[in-house]
């Protein structure tokens, strides 16, 4: 009798199941994360792993100007080619290696000082008025209503052997000649840290909107100084909004190709000028497609890292 009994309880069981799927299927949170999803894998997904498959591929005069990485042999077998010189290429040219380093030495040093500024803005606005915090942040954003391209054109106004410093700058009396401030890496750092800004701001001022002002005021009841109390309490509670603005800071300003381009002219070598020049001077795809995939890996490595990380602390 039991062992009549066991498959009704497994059609019962098999029931329940495909009824908690269909219900799951049915639920509106589900239906509203599945387009972001789709959206990710179609437009992020399978476009990153074209340009994989592009990378170990040979550059050839035609279109598209690389060649397959397989074909059908006459005995119906399929023959995968993959070609691992655009990544050896890439990896021992010094070319290439100067403007790898160029890029992280260039992109480290505005993330540092774009995190810094940032955090300061940040902390100036938790410490406003609360009918001010508004208006602050709506000024923040304000430089996201402009173009990207003009808030360049803008700099390169402001830097130019004619432009507005140098004018006032010799008007004073000052200097005699124009100062060249473009044209070198100088003007780009100035030019990621001012239109990645917000970058960093936005993500210190969340963070730093959702600690409790109890803290500090215990900190204080119990003798510590104000520089005391910056230090041990409210750094350490903000700790993941600075990590995540330095990070999108980091991640949105590695392949920049404009301002590189704009502000520091042909004698600034960097990841993002060198996939233009690769992609629409050379025409060699699976070069340029190498450099993408290891860009790719550059950003996404330490943030994978860190949420390992963060998950294995929880």
């Amino acid at each position: 009798m039991s062992h009549k009994l066991l498959p009704v309880f497994s059609f019962l069981m098999k029931s329940r199941k495909l009824r908690a799927i269909c219900n799951a299927l049915g639920d509106p949170r589900f239906l509203l994360s599945i387009l972001p999803t789709l959206w990710l894998v179609v437009f992020f997904v399978f476009s990153f792993l074209i340009i994989v498959k592009t990378s170990f591929s040979e550059a050839i005069l035609g279109i598209p100007p690389f060649s397959e990485i397989y074909s059908w042999t006459a005995d119906n077998l399929l023959e995968i080619k993959l070609n691992i010189q655009n990544y050896i290429v890439i990896l021992k040219d010094s070319y290439y290696v100067n403007a790898f380093v160029n890029s992280i030495y260039l992109n480290i040093i505005s993330t540092t000082l774009c995190c810094g500024l940032g955090f300061v803005m940040a902390y100036g606005i938790y410490n406003s008025r609360a009918n001010l915090r508004g208006p602050l942040l709506f000024l923040v954003s304000l430089s996201f209503w402009t173009s990207f391209l003009i808030r360049v054109y803008a700099w390169i106004n402001m830097l130019s052997a004619h432009g507005i410093i140098n004018s006032f700058l010799i008007k004073i009396g000052l200097i005699d000649l124009p100062i060249h401030f473009t044209g070198n890496y100088y003007a780009v750092c100035v030019g990621l840290v001012f239109c990645y800004l917000p970058f960093a701001i936005f993500p210190m001022y969340s963070t730093l909107d959702k600690i409790d002002r109890s803290c500090m005021e215990a900190a204080n009841d119990l003798g510590c100084g104000l520089v005391r109390t910056f230090w041990t309490v409210l750094v350490p509670l903000s700790r993941r909004g600075m990590i995540s603005g330095y990070f999108m800071v980091f991640a949105a300003s590695f392949g920049d190709f404009v301002i590189p381009e704009l502000l520091g002219g042909s004698d600034t070598l960097t990841f993002g000028r060198i996939l233009w020049i690769e992609f629409f001077n050379n025409l060699d795809w699976p070069v340029a497609c190498a450099i993408s995939v290891i860009m790719m890996v550059i950003v996404a490595l330490p943030i994978f890292l860190l949420g390992s990380k963060s998950i294995a602390l929880r």
